[in-house]
């Protein structure tokens, strides 16, 4: 059976057909693009309980500028966790480490040079140290509410997220109702915990859809925790970068941006008044807005450094 052969077209949202990059190790990685071939290339990168179509409300407004590329990472929709981690034909550990090498490997794949990256809660952790690890792939980058702590004084750039207890039990509470068949109860535990209380109850039907095809995954990242954020690390991003919360996120989130904006040169922080977790969802027009404006003045300065450049070499 091949990868998107038991995908129904009403389980894509409306979205386009979805395409396969076979990566060097024979992974296969779905992804839907809008937009056309000539634009610059704008990718993003999904956080937990989503896939491709959690950028919905992306991949069309900003077609009309940018040639959007959304992919789902390993293990997530429709690819699913399969016995012994076989993912796509390859086995394939979950990791937040193995999600950066295969959007690195990814975008190269695509083979139009570095782009522009959008990543969200865990994505976005995933997109930061994909600036990091492959900073001639990135162009510029977006990080909406990016997961994970931030690192405590004497951290190293090893530390990983050390959660409270509490948030650990209420987790491990969640994974053990998903487990136990209780998915719609074990998915508000988790939710409503990134977002605020009573966001699972008021959610889309279709948010509620993708985070049932992915409720798996959740015991999976529980047991991956994500590396704590520090300076050394975040020093080393180098391009235009923009980091988005929402004015009602969790303070995890807001702490993480925070800290960001302090570590990463030339950062710029937007905060979406009155919009929490899923700001891009529920305060799309603003969140697409502002990555659009962020991403020409990228490419504006770098148009303006080529310039430079040629000139410097002609005189």
């Amino acid at each position: 059976m091949k990868l998107l052969d038991g995908v129904d077209p009403s389980q894509l949202f409306g979205l386009p057909a979805p395409d396969i990059a076979t990566l060097d190790d024979g992974l296969q990685v779905p992804f839907v693009q809008t937009g056309h071939e000539h634009q610059e290339v704008m990718l993003f990168v999904h956080g937990s309980l989503c896939d491709f179509r959690y950028w919905k409300p992306q991949l069309g407004p900003l077609a009309k500028q940018y040639r959007c590329v959304a992919p789902s990472l390993s293990h997530y929709w429709p690819s699913g966790v399969l016995l012994a981690g076989i993912v796509g034909g390859v086995h394939r550990p979950f990791s937040w480490g193995a999600h950066v090498d295969e959007m690195g490997q990814f975008i190269e794949r695509l083979g139009v040079g570095p782009v522009h990256v959008v990543g969200h809660s865990r994505g976005g952790c995933v997109a930061l140290h994909l600036a990091v690890r492959y900073p001639e792939l990135v162009k510029s980058l977006v990080l909406a509410d990016p997961g994970g702590e931030v690192a405590r004084g004497g951290d190293d750039g090893r530390a990983r997220t050390v959660l409270p207890a509490p948030i650990n039990a209420l987790r491990a509470k969640a994974a053990e109702l998903i487990g136990n068949g209780e998915v719609d109860a074990g998915l508000e535990l988790f939710v409503d915990s990134v977002s605020r209380p009573g966001f699972w109850a008021r959610s889309p039907k279709e948010f509620k859809a993708m985070a049932m095809d992915n409720a798996n995954t959740l015991a999976l990242q529980f047991r991956d925790p994500l590396p704590a954020y520090d300076a050394h690390a975040a020093a080393r991003v180098q391009c235009p970068t923009l980091l988005i919360d929402g004015g009602n996120s969790p303070r995890m989130f807001r702490d993480a941006v925070g800290a960001l904006e302090g570590w990463i040169d030339g950062a710029r922080r937007m905060t979406i008044e009155g919009a929490s977790h899923g700001m891009n969802v529920t305060h799309a027009g603003v969140f697409n807005r502002t990555v659009a404006a962020v991403v020409a003045s990228a490419h504006s300065t770098q148009s303006k450094e080529i310039m430079a450049r040629n000139n410097r070499t002609t005189k």
